[in-house]
C-alpha cells in the first residue's frame, strides 16, 4: 500500500485521518467496530520537517500492519495527523484539539524538546497519554509522558567513552543548538567528558536558523581541540558540516555528534562531508540483523520510497508498536489504563528489544556507535546491549512519586 494524500480523509475538526481501506478492515473483521484513535503531530512542512517525513510514514505503516493483523482489542485503529509546521504554537493547539475534539487515545509526535514541553502540560490538563518518539536531553519525570528514544545515559555516555577513552581524543569543543535540548545536552557532554578524563575547551550555542559558521570555525582552528562535538539541530546545520569539511576537515580534527543523521543529513551531504562523522544511535539502516532488513523492506514497500530511512524514521513504528503492546496488556486504550500497564512493556523491533522502564517511562534498548562512510550511510563500530535510561533513572521514580511532572537537569 502506497502512502499518499488519497489515504487520508478530512475529519470534522479539520485534521487528516489515515484509515485502512474498507476491504482491509472487512477482511480483519473490524469494519463495524468503533476505532481506537492515535494522534500524530509532526512537521510535514516547516524548517524541521527533514526529521519528520519518514516518521510520519512509519507511524502510518504501523497502524496499517496492526489493522491487517486484527487491530487492537477487536477494534480498528485510526491515525489522525496534524502538520505542526515546526511551530510550537501549533504543537500546543493540535495537542489540545486531538484530546478535546478528536477524542484520541494517545498523542504521538514532537521533534524538538521545545515542542514536547508545550504539549506535556496539555496532557496533564486533559488527562492524556503522550509518546515522544525522539532523541532528547533526558530528565523528564511524568507518567503521562513516554520516551521511546535515546537519552544521555544511553547516547552520550557510550559516545564519549569511545571518543575520549578509546580514541584518546580528550580536548573537546562543543557546539549545540540554542534551546533547551542543546543547552542541557551540552551539560551532559561536559559531565561525561570530564568523568572520562577529558576536557571541554570551548562551548557555543547557535539558533536553529544559523547558516554562517565561519567565526566559530576560526575559533576552533585557534583552539586546536582533539575533537569537535556537535549537537546542532535543523536544516541550517547542514551548512556547518559543509563548511567544516571545506575548512578544517575531519581528518584534521574529528567530529562526533548526537544529532547527525537524525534528519538524514548523511543522505544529502557529499561523500567527503559524511565520511568519518561519529554518532551514537539506536538504529541505522545498515544494522546487520534480519529484523532491521525486514523493517526496511516493509517500509520501502509501504512508502514507495527507496532511500535512507534513519533512526527517526524507525522511531514512529517503534512508538506505535510499544503503545499497542501496552494497550493489549491493559485490555483498554484509555490513557489511565495504559499508563498502569506501561512498565515492562516489550517489543522486538528493527533495532532489537525495546522495553519501557516503569520507573521512568523511558525505554531500555541496544545502542550503537557508528561512523559515516562514503556511500551516504554508516558503518557499525561498536554495540552496547540493552542500555537503560540511567540518567533519568537517577532522578525519576514514578512508582514512588506518580504525580511528578518535573524535568531534571544535570549539575556540573
Amino acid at each position: 500500500m502506497k502512502l499518499t494524500r488519497r489515504n487520508f480523509i478530512r475529519t470534522a475538526s479539520g485534521a487528516l485521518a489515515f484509515v485502512s481501506s474498507t476491504a482491509a478492515l472487512t477482511r480483519a473483521g473490524l469494519a463495524q467496530a468503533e476505532p481506537i484513535r492515535i494522534a500524530s503531530i509532526l512537521d510535514a512542512t516547516g524548517g524541521l520537517n527533514s526529521y519528520s517525513l519518514k516518521q510520519i510514514k512509519s507511524t502510518a505503516m504501523a497502524v496499517e500492519e496492526l489493522n491487517q493483523s486484527g487491530g487492537l482489542l477487536g477494534r480498528p485503529i485510526e491515525l489522525v495527523f496534524y502538520d505542526s509546521q515546526s511551530n510550537n504554537q501549533l504543537n500546543s493547539q493540535y495537542a489540545t484539539q486531538a484530546l478535546v475534539k478528536d477524542k484520541v487515545h494517545v498523542v504521538m509526535g514532537g521533534i524538538t524538546s521545545s515542542s514536547r514541553e508545550v504539549m506535556r502540560p496539555v496532557m496533564q490538563k486533559f488527562r492524556g497519554l503522550y509518546f515522544y518518539n525522539s532523541v532528547y536531553e533526558g530528565g523528564v519525570c511524568d507518567r503521562r509522558h513516554v520516551c521511546t528514544g535515546l537519552v544521555p545515559g544511553q547516547q552520550v555516555a557510550p559516545l564519549v567513552e569511545y571518543i575520549v577513552k578509546e580514541k584518546g581524543l580528550k580536548r573537546g569543543y562543543i557546539l549545540a543548538a540554542d534551546y533547551n535540548y542543546g543547552q542541557i545536552i551540552a551539560k551532559w557532554m561536559q559531565k561525561f567528558i570530564r568523568a572520562n578524563g577529558g576536557e571541554d575547551v570551548g562551548i557555543e550555542f547557535f539558533p536553529l536558523d544559523a547558516t554562517n559558521f565561519a567565526p566559530v570555525l576560526s575559533r576552533i582552528q585557534e583552539t586546536k581541540p582533539d575533537v569537535v562535538w556537535s549537537a546542532l539541530v535543523g536544516d541550517a546545520q547542514m551548512g556547518f558540516y559543509r563548511q567544516y569539511e571545506a575548512t578544517i576537515g575531519k581528518k584534521t580534527i574529528p567530529l562526533a555528534s548526537t544529532t547527525y543523521g537524525l534528519g538524514r543529513e548523511n543522505a544529502t551531504l557529499s561523500a567527503d562531508e559524511n565520511d568519518g562523522v561519529v554518532i551514537s544511535t539506536s538504529f541505522i539502516d545498515s544494522l546487520p540483523s534480519e529484523a532491521a532488513a525486514d523493517f526496511l523492506k516493509r517500509f520501502k514497500a509501504f512508502s514507495g520510497e527507496d532511500d535512507y530511512v534513519s533512526e527517526y524514521g524507525e522511531y514512529g513504528y517503534r512508538g506505535v508498536m510499544l503503545w499497542a503492546v501496552a494497550v493489549r496488556k491493559a485490555g483498554s486504550p484509555n490513557p489511565d489504563d495504559v499508563i498502569k500497564a506501561l512498565g515492562g512493556t516489550t517489543f522486538e523491533g528493527a533495532g532489537g528489544t525495546y522495553t519501557i522502564d516503569g520507573q521512568t517511562n523511558h525505554t531500555t534498548m541496544d545502542v550503537h556507535v557508528a561512523v559515516g562512510n562514503r556511500t551516504g550511510g554508516f558503518d557499525l563500530v561498536k554495540s552496547f546491549s540493552q542500555q537503560p535510561p540511567s540518567d533519568t533513572q537517577a532522578v525519576c521514580d514514578l512508582n514512588a512519586n506518580p504525580d511528578d511532572t518535573k524535568q531534571y537537569e544535570p549539575e556540573l
